[in-house]
Parts: C-alpha cells; sequence; structure tokens
C-alpha cells in the first residue's frame, strides 16, 4: 500500500476520533465532516488505483446502509448524522469488511449504550474531571452512537494498511 495512501487513511481515522468526541460533547456529527471522510475515500480510491467496478461496489453498499439507516431515522431509533456516518465509513469498508465492521461496531455500540444507561442520572456539573467526562455519555441526551461508529470503522479503515508495517518492525 503506498504511503499516501496510509497516510490519508490515518487522516480518516483522527477524523473519525474527532467525531467520536464530538458526538460525546455536542450529540451532533457535522455533516461537513462526514461529507470529508467521503471525500477522503474517492482521492484514496485514485491513488490506490482502485477499479471503477470496486468503486461502484462501495458505493452501492453505502447506498444499501443509508436505506437502511434512513429506515432506523425515521423509527427514530438514530439519528441523522448516525445514518450519514454508518454509509460513509462502509463506503470506507466494502463488502469484504462489512460483517466484521458491523460485528465490531454492534459490541462497541453494546459498551456506548451500557455506559449511557449506567450513566442517564449523572449530574453533568461533577468536580472530578473523570467523572465529568463520563457524565457526558449520560444516556439522559441519547446515545452517542458516533462513537461506536468512529471507533469500530475507523479502526477497520486504517487496521489493514498498518498492521503490514508493524509486523516487518
Amino acid at each position: 500500500m503506498s504511503p499516501l495512501s496510509i497516510a490519508i487513511r490515518l487522516v480518516v481515522f483522527c477524523a473519525l476520533l474527532w467525531l467520536a468526541v464530538f458526538d460525546v460533547r455536542c450529540r451532533r456529527l457535522p455533516s461537513r465532516m462526514i461529507l470529508m471522510i467521503g471525500a477522503l475515500f474517492f482521492i484514496n480510491a485514485v491513488v490506490i488505483r482502485m477499479p471503477i467496478g470496486d468503486v461502484l461496489a462501495h458505493l452501492l453498499l453505502a447506498f444499501a446502509v443509508l436505506v437502511v439507516c434512513a429506515a432506523l431515522f425515521a423509527a427514530n431509533v438514530l439519528g441523522g448524522g448516525d445514518a450519514k456516518l454508518a454509509s460513509i465509513v462502509f463506503l470506507w469498508l466494502g463488502r469484504s469488511l462489512a460483517l466484521p465492521a458491523l460485528t465490531l461496531i454492534s459490541v462497541i455500540g453494546l459498551g456506548v449504550s451500557l455506559i449511557s444507561l449506567a450513566t442517564r442520572h449523572m449530574n453533568p456539573k461533577q468536580n472530578s474531571p473523570s467523572m465529568r467526562t463520563l457524565a457526558m455519555f449520560s444516556g439522559a441526551r441519547g446515545v452517542p452512537y458516533g462513537v461506536a461508529l468512529a471507533l469500530g470503522g475507523g479502526s477497520l479503515i486504517v487496521l489493514p494498511s498498518v498492521l503490514p508495517l508493524l509486523s516487518m518492525r
């Protein structure tokens, strides 16, 4: 994998981490950042010379995920930003990593949901910084599912390109 592709993936991972923190703090996922991550997919596809058929397969999967997530949004189960982020994450991952991503995102999402449930009655004005941070996960404001999408999806976006470099040492 080219160094430029690895750098793009690391930038995407950092952007996803920023979105996770932003989701915990504000319960919003800015569309501009999500679109930037999507645009980086197409730049990366050019850099690695991804065949047009593969690009179309990634787009089809992203569209299918968006349709499913839009239905969940309409049922008031998932936020709009989460639906857009899920679509972009699966755009990056494609069919080959879709099932591992779904599994990892679900496991992380379960953890986030349990923390949100456990902290739903916490006062956000805590004296301890660690307790204040934990109170930000409070389910009283909704579950920040963008955290699971960002951590699970971001891990699978970056690890396949970084692990071979680590094993060479």
